[in-house]
């Protein structure tokens, strides 16, 4: 069996949701297939991979944008006068380069990873027998969510125009992504999904289209022996507009009442982006505030596994949040709004608190600061929702069935059906 995979972001490092759920499908499939990984790349270096993983990796290198605050609205601002989506548009224009990368080959399954790639679809269903998208987002709902929030860099009434163009722009985005999500997705022979709300908001979406719930998970790990530390985690891409929010809310709204309470304890922002951060703090400053900022870390994972209380303040999003699966993998206890546990086997009170506004999200905080009996029995029912639901292996079997393949006789039980 041969399997090509499309990916607009490598799978490794394991530093991202992203490359959690690239990665898991790239296992899965290399388990009983030759796997060639076409890799959309700025560094326009090939990712480093497993020994023995993939067959081929062919990196098509992508002109580097400006980083910027301000060169990142300006693109959009263009982006949205023309009503294209940004990484779609960010995306476009290399069918050339992947189609020499595939010249000449044949496969059984071709595998997008990402909406963002979703228009080389019909390039792609010239040497693959059927293709498959895997849908970390649903685009059109994350830009119409993210279009009802307050931008994290504006505040007051000097920047009422600013936020009122955001909000615009983000709406023609949704419209946008919604009208490419009906054109494009039912041409896919089958569309992987992170959760049932998922699935069923891409029903409503794309109709006809042929859709499996294929969950966000994380390979294996024992649940770590690290001491817990008087801090609470938020880790999370602060370049992503959602987590940028998010960081703002926390800081601004939740952050001030918990500190009031308990303030021997740190705020741990672990992650890149923190550029961004600094520009969102109260103040503009970290003197006296109990927060601390890492940037860019080697083992997100580690921190999350030495925290008191891992935080998920999201107001924005799409998919399920692998943070929250790693700290239920590392046996913390999760503190989350509910959007930020959409999709998951999150219980309020079982194995995750959960809390809508700031205020109840600084008192659930508090108890569970205050109450370390209440905290363990959280983080134990967490680790075990992730051994039952959330490992690579557990989410790969509810694929073989979904995708019709099968592990017998050496895992060559490929029926060759979706």
């Amino acid at each position: 069996m041969e399997v090509l995979m499309l990916s607009p972001e490598p799978p490794y490092p394991l530093t991202s949701g992203g490359a959690f759920r690239t990665a898991s499908l790239l296992h899965y499939f290399a388990r009983f297939a030759q796997v060639d990984l076409v890799l959309i790349s700025e560094s326009g270096s090939p990712a480093l991979l497993p020994p023995g993983l993939v067959r081929s990796q062919q990196a098509i290198p992508l002109p580097r944008n400006n980083r910027g605050m301000v060169a990142r609205y300006a693109r959009n601002a263009g982006r949205a006068i023309r009503g294209v989506p940004p990484l779609i548009d960010r995306l476009a224009g290399l069918s050339d380069p992947i189609e020499r990368a595939i010249r000449g080959r044949k496969y059984d399954f071709g595998v997008v990873e990402h909406f963002w790639c979703a228009p080389y679809v019909d390039l792609l269903s010239r040497c693959c027998k059927k293709t498959v998208i895997d849908l970390h987002n649903i685009e059109s709902v994350l830009h119409n969510r993210y279009s009802g929030l307050s931008n994290g860099f504006t505040n007051g009434v000097n920047n009422a125009i600013g936020e009122k163009l955001i909000r615009a722009g983000q709406r023609r985005f949704a419209a946008a992504s919604r009208k490419l999500e009906a054109d494009l997705l039912p041409r896919f022979s089958a569309i992987l999904a992170a959760s049932e709300q998922d699935a069923g908001l891409i029903r409503g979406i794309a109709q006809g289209a042929r859709i499996h719930v294929y969950p966000n998970s994380l390979p294996w790990v024992d649940a770590p022996a690290a001491p817990e530390y008087p801090r609470l985690v938020f880790s999370a891409n602060f370049e992503y507009h959602p987590n940028i929010d998010a960081v703002a809310f926390l800081t601004r709204e939740i952050w001030p009442e918990v500190r009031k309470r308990h303030p021997e304890i740190k705020l741990r922002l672990v992650g890149r982006g923190d550029r961004f951060i600094t520009q969102i703090l109260p103040e503009g400053s970290l003197e006296n505030s109990g927060i601390e900022i890492t940037g860019p870390v080697d083992d997100a994972r580690a921190e999350i596994a030495q925290a008191r209380i891992v935080l998920a303040p999201l107001r924005a999003g799409s998919g399920t949040r692998i943070k929250i699966l790693e700290a239920w993998a590392a046996a913390r206890c999760v503190v989350a709004t509910p959007l930020a546990a959409e999709g998951l086997a999150a219980r309020d009170g079982v194995n995750i608190a959960l809390a809508s506004d700031a205020a109840g999200f600084a008192a659930a905080v508090v108890r569970l600061l205050d109450d370390s009996v209440t905290r363990q029995r959280l983080a134990s029912a967490g680790r075990h929702t992730f051994e039952e639901h959330y490992s690579w292996e557990t989410a790969w079997k509810g694929l073989d069935i979904n995708l019709q393949l099968t592990q017998q006789s050496g895992l060559n039980g490929y029926t060759g059906n979706i």
